[in-house]
């Protein structure tokens, strides 16, 4: 196995902007060269509402990335998330004009991008098309096609939808920055290429990602993605329902559920307590930690009956041997485990992107609020892996590689809604 290309993953987040820089090495493992974050204060629930604030923390988290790695950053990965973002299911088609011919690639990018022509909604339009499977007159099920003869040829894609507007303001936001945009990966996409395994995407699993914002939720099974939503639910509304709850500031909110919070009222003891400094000279707050975890555990309830709800409506209940996995910072909340398990009779374990980083990789960068981050290398090394496999499969024509690297000259051909959004800046000249 070589050394990949560096990849620069960008996650736009409700608390937080994260820059990673890295690269599979050798052992087919992810070497992080650096990593950058800025605190988000012009996003809210995944969606840009500040777009000086945005650029000013993305420039922030760009710079530490790139003092720490000693790359020079231009191209960037970036995660698309945010309340708006939904899928459907679709089945593409096409009569081959000759059947003695092996399928190629050509065909399946074809019938891929045609899949971009859908009618949506106004103000949405198509993010990501997402194979399944393939059928091949009639025969189901067929994974990799190219080579395979047959008269026609059907695929089963997962596509995501999102609003335009949402979409044009992260790509404006990334391009003031002084970036260029290599692809916009959805979020609970990346999340899973960094926790799960393909075991468990085989077996049938539940990614759930708890931001700051928004809970993402990506459904695998036989290896395939069945289903994807987000909710517009994360770690901030707990924090304000504390800051409600106990009637104290945001800041001493924030601090108690990190510390002390528990999504489970019963494993807290009532003599419990905890006691928060008084603002300007009044008397110090004291606060019970089990009024605490009562407060968080009605908020925690709601976001995993929301979660157990897309499960159902997803139809694969029943098939989903791995049962939950639960990163994103969200995550780190004390027996979120054990209320998921009794909410929702799923096995559920925590989701650290560790088994995918080269040993020498911080305890920080394992930590689960950097899987979606570490999941964007991930996914982008992925990306350019297959469309380097596609210019060499496809050798009289000339294919850019877009590519964030320093020195490097290689460019990847941007997704079809990218390049929309590309030529609309373009366009109205606002590049």
């Amino acid at each position: 196995m070589e050394t990949s290309e560096i990849i620069v993953g960008l996650d736009i987040g409700t608390t937080k902007i994260a820059a990673i820089v890295g690269r599979r090495n050798e052992l087919n493992k992810i070497e992080i060269l650096g990593s950058g974050r800025a605190k988000s204060i012009g996003v809210k629930r995944g969606v840009v509402s500040n777009i000086e604030n945005t650029v000013q923390s993305i420039k922030t988290a760009i710079d530490e990335a790139t003092q720490s790695s000693g790359v020079e950053i231009r191209y960037v990965n970036v995660g698309i998330a945010g309340q708006h973002i939904k899928s459907l299911q679709h089945r593409g088609s096409i009569i081959r004009e000759n059947s003695d011919e092996e399928i190629g690639q050509k065909e399946l990018d074809y019938l891929n991008n045609s899949m971009f022509n859908l009618s949506m909604n106004p103000g949405e339009e198509i993010i990501d098309v997402i194979p399944q499977d393939y059928i091949i007159d009639d025969e189901q099920g067929v994974k990799e096609p190219i080579g395979m003869l047959g008269n026609s040829l059907e695929a089963n894609y997962h596509i995501i939808i999102g609003q335009t507007a949402a979409a044009k303001n992260i790509y404006k936001c990334v391009k003031k920055a002084g970036l260029e945009v290599v692809d916009l990966i959805l979020e609970p996409i990346a999340s899973a290429e960094a926790v799960l395994g393909d075991e468990e995407k085989e077996a049938g699993v539940v990614l759930v990602d708890i931001g700051g914002g928004t809970t993402d939720i990506a459904i695998f099974q036989d290896g395939i993605i069945r289903h994807t939503a987000v909710i517009p639910f994360g770690g901030d509304i707990i924090t304000e329902d504390v800051k409600e709850g106990c009637t104290i500031i945001k800041k001493h909110a924030e601090e108690l559920k990190v510390k002390f919070g528990s999504a489970l009222a019963s494993e807290n003891k009532d003599e419990e307590i905890v006691a928060i400094p008084g603002l300007r000279g009044r008397a110090p707050k004291e606060i019970s930690l089990r009024n605490l975890a009562n407060i968080i555990e009605a908020r925690m309830e709601e976001i995993i009956e929301h979660v157990y709800y897309e499960v159902k409506n997803s139809g694969l209940e029943k098939k989903l041997i791995a049962g939950i996995v639960m990163t994103g910072g969200g995550s780190l909340l004390r027996h979120i485990a054990q209320l998921t398990e009794f909410v929702t009779g799923m096995n559920t374990r925590i989701g650290y992107p560790n088994e995918y980083l080269a040993s020498d990789v911080n305890d920080e960068m394992a930590s689960p609020m950097y899987s979606t981050s570490i999941g964007l290398v991930i996914e982008g090394i992925s990306r350019f892996d297959k469309e380097k496999d596609k210019e060499m499969q496809d050798k009289g024509e000339k294919r850019k590689l877009r590519l964030r690297v320093k020195k490097s000259k290689t460019e990847q051909i941007p997704t079809s809604f990218l390049k929309s959004i590309q030529d609309w800046f373009e366009r109205d000249g606002l590049e």
